[in-house]
C-alpha cells in the first residue's frame, strides 16, 4: 500500500515537471530621460514700426478775430451776415444809423465855407492895408528929410510917425486875422474829417478773411466801443485741435509730425503738429499740443476730437515687446538655437504697444523666447514650439 502511494506521487511530480513553464532571467530595461520642456518661440522678422501718441482735445479756431464797433451811440440798422458765413476782408458785416452824423456833416460844411470866407476877407484887408502902410512909411521919410532941413516942424514929423505906426499895425492885424481864419478852417476841416470817419465806421467790415463763428449784434441795438465785440471770426476759416498731453509723452512729440484726427461723428482728416507747448501745468502735469487741420466745412468748433500723432518710423528687425526684458546690463532677449537658450544683450529702437525694433544684437530669422526671462535661463535645453507671429496676434486683436 505504501509502495503504491509512493509511485503515484512520483508520477505526479514527473507529470508536473513536463507542463510547468520555465522562467528565464532577463536584464532590466533602462528608464528614458524626460524630453526638454516646451517653450514658445517667435522668429525675429524685418518690419516697419510706427511709434505714435494718442491725444484728445477740442476743436478750436487757430486765431479768433473779434469785430466790434469803433463808434458810440449808433443804432444797428442792418445785419448782412450770420453765423457760419464765409466772409472776405473788407466785406460789410453790419450797418449803423448815420442820421445824426449826416446832420453834423451838413453843419460842418457850412462852417468850412464860413472859415474860407473869413480867410478871403482877411486877405482883402491885407491887400488894403499894405499900400496904406507903404504910403505912410514914404511920407514919414520925406517929413524927416524936411525936418532935418528945418522946413517942417516937429509936430508934423510926429503926425507922420503916428500915421506910419497905425498903418503898420493895421497890416499886422490883417495878417493875424488870415492866420486865425486859416486855423479855424483847419479845425473845422478836422472836425469834418472826424465826422466822415465816424460815418465810414458806421459800416462794420471784416478785418480778414474767415468764418463767422458768432454774431452778437442785434437789429436796433445801440453799439458802444467799450461794449465788446459784435462778431467773432475764425481767421481764414482755419480750425485746429487743442489737445492735452501727459508730460511723459510731450517730450516725444515734435513740430511738423503728421497726425490722424477723428472728430465727433466719425469725421476723419489728416493734420500736422503746429505747436508743442514749452511748459507743463503743475496741477495736472499735462502739456498742450495744437494740431493744424485742413479747411473743411464739416469740422465744428468746440467739438471733441482724438488724434494719433506719429512720433517715429523705422524699418528693422522686430520682435514682440514681451520678448525683450531688462536686466542689470540693459535690454536682452533669449535666443533659442539647437534647443539651447542663450541670453543676448540687444539695443532697441522704435517701440510700439506690441513690438520693439532691435537695432543690434539680433539677426532676422533667429528664434527668440516669446516671453523673455520668465521660465528659462541661459544654457537651458528646451523644445521650441512656434508661437503666433506678431502680425497674426495683431490681426486677432
Amino acid at each position: 500500500m505504501l509502495r503504491c502511494l509512493a509511485l503515484s506521487l512520483a508520477a505526479s511530480v514527473a507529470l508536473s515537471g513536463l507542463t510547468a513553464p520555465t522562467w528565464a532571467a532577463e536584464p532590466a530595461a533602462p528608464v528614458a530621460a524626460p524630453p526638454p520642456p516646451n517653450i514658445s518661440v517667435l522668429t525675429a522678422e524685418p518690419r516697419e514700426l510706427v511709434a505714435s501718441v494718442t491725444v484728445t482735445g477740442t476743436l478750436t479756431p487757430r486765431e479768433t478775430v473779434t469785430v466790434g464797433a469803433d463808434v458810440d451811440g449808433l443804432r444797428v440798422r442792418e445785419l448782412l451776415v450770420d453765423e457760419g458765413d464765409e466772409v472776405k476782408a473788407g466785406q460789410v458785416l453790419a450797418r449803423l444809423e448815420t442820421d445824426m452824423i449826416d446832420v453834423n456833416l451838413a453843419r460842418s460844411a457850412s462852417q468850412v465855407a464860413r472859415a474860407e470866407a473869413a480867410i478871403q476877407q482877411a486877405k482883402a484887408a491885407i491887400t488894403e492895408a499894405e499900400p496904406a502902410s507903404v504910403e505912410a512909411d514914404a511920407s514919414l521919410k520925406r517929413t524927416r528929410a524936411l525936418n532935418d532941413k528945418g522946413i517942417v516942424g516937429q509936430d508934423v514929423l510926429d503926425t507922420r510917425v503916428s500915421a506910419a505906426a497905425t498903418a503898420a499895425a493895421r497890416l499886422a492885424s490883417a495878417r493875424q486875422n488870415v492866420a486865425l481864419s486859416e486855423a479855424d478852417l483847419a479845425a473845422t476841416r478836422a472836425e469834418r474829417a472826424e465826422l466822415e470817419l465816424r460815418r465810414s465806421k458806421a459800416e462794420i467790415r471784416a478785418p480778414t478773411d474767415g468764418l463767422v463763428l458768432r454774431r452778437v449784434a442785434q437789429l436796433g441795438q445801440i453799439v458802444s466801443a467799450a461794449g465788446g465785440g459784435l462778431f467773432e471770426i475764425a481767421r481764414d476759416g482755419l480750425v485746429e485741435l487743442d489737445a492735452d498731453v501727459s508730460e511723459t509723452a510731450l517730450g516725444t512729440i515734435r513740430k511738423g509730425e503728421p497726425a490722424q484726427v477723428t472728430a465727433a461723428g466719425g469725421i476723419k482728416t489728416h493734420g500736422e503738429v503746429r505747436l508743442v507747448s514749452p511748459r507743463v501745468e503743475q496741477a495736472s502735469r499735462l502739456g498742450r499740443v495744437r494740431i493744424a487741420l485742413p479747411k473743411e466745412a464739416t469740422l465744428r468748433v468746440g467739438a471733441f476730437a482724438r488724434a494719433v500723432i506719429e512720433t517715429d518710423r523705422s524699418t528693422g528687425v522686430t520682435v514682440p515687446r514681451t520678448a525683450v526684458n531688462t536686466g542689470p546690463t540693459g535690454d536682452f532677449v533669449q535666443v533659442v538655437s539647437n534647443g539651447v537658450v542663450a541670453t543676448r544683450t540687444v539695443t532697441t529702437g522704435v517701440s510700439t504697444g506690441s513690438a520693439v525694433e532691435i537695432r543690434s544684437g539680433l539677426q532676422a530669422g533667429e528664434s527668440v523666447v516669446a516671453v523673455a526671462g520668465t521660465f528659462v535661463r541661459d544654457g537651458d535645453k528646451v523644445t521650441p514650439v512656434p508661437a503666433e507671429t506678431l502680425e497674426t496676434a495683431e490681426a486677432k486683436r
